[in-house]
């Protein structure tokens, strides 16, 4: 049976739909030209028409990442906020669901750490920085408006994202945090709470 017909744009959306679950499966330097070509079940020659190189999917697979990890509505939501409880509970809940729904962010995330420091530089700025950034701001905005102790905003949203990053890295990767599968809500309500207590005033 004769497989579908593609047209270009089609072609290169599945050729990078292929490339981002071999990417997030096997690390960057593990997939090779060869392997991308029989996943889209095309000829390396014809995989070479779209792309000049595994370099150059890789980098179109990072771009399909930073729409998948759009905060904009999410900004929107928090930036006029003065309860921290919801401005945390917010954030979490985005990145756990940003991450369960988009499995491969915290598998890119892991491999580019493990592989090269400017691959790991560029996926932590699409995957993890965008909260930081905007969880810093909120905090640094309620510390001066003295609703919250006076906390360095940047360590605390680096500390704050990089616990619920790793949640999802847990559930993601291996399907269970110490042997036990908890929902969203649980991992929320447990650890937005420690972070409630050490900032209000």
């Amino acid at each position: 049976m004769a497989g579908k017909r593609f047209n270009s744009s089609e072609r290169k959306k599945q050729i990078i739909e292929a490339a981002t679950k071999l990417f997030s499966g096997y690390g960057y330097e593990k997939v090779t030209m060869s392997m991308l070509a029989k996943a889209c079940r095309i000829t390396e020659p014809a995989l070479y028409r779209y792309f000049s190189s595994k370099k150059n999917i890789y980098n179109e697979v990072l771009m399909s990442l930073d729409r998948k990890v759009d905060i904009s509505s999410l900004a929107d939501g928090v930036k006029a906020s003065i309860d921290i409880e919801l401005i945390l509970n917010d954030i979490a809940r985005h990145i756990l669901k940003c991450n369960v729904k988009n499995s491969e962010l915290p598998r890119l995330l892991l491999f580019s750490s493990l592989e090269h420091q400017a691959m790991a530089h560029q996926v932590f700025s699409i995957v993890r920085l965008p909260y930081i950034e905007l969880l810093a701001r909120e905090l640094r905005r309620l510390r001066e408006q003295e609703l919250i102790m006076n906390i360095d905003p940047v360590i605390t949203a680096r500390c704050f994202v990089g616990m619920f990053m790793d949640c999802a890295v847990s559930r993601n990767l291996w399907g269970k945090i110490q042997g036990e599968q908890f929902n969203i809500d649980e991992i929320i309500d447990n650890n937005v709470s420690i972070f409630v207590r050490g900032l209000k005033k």
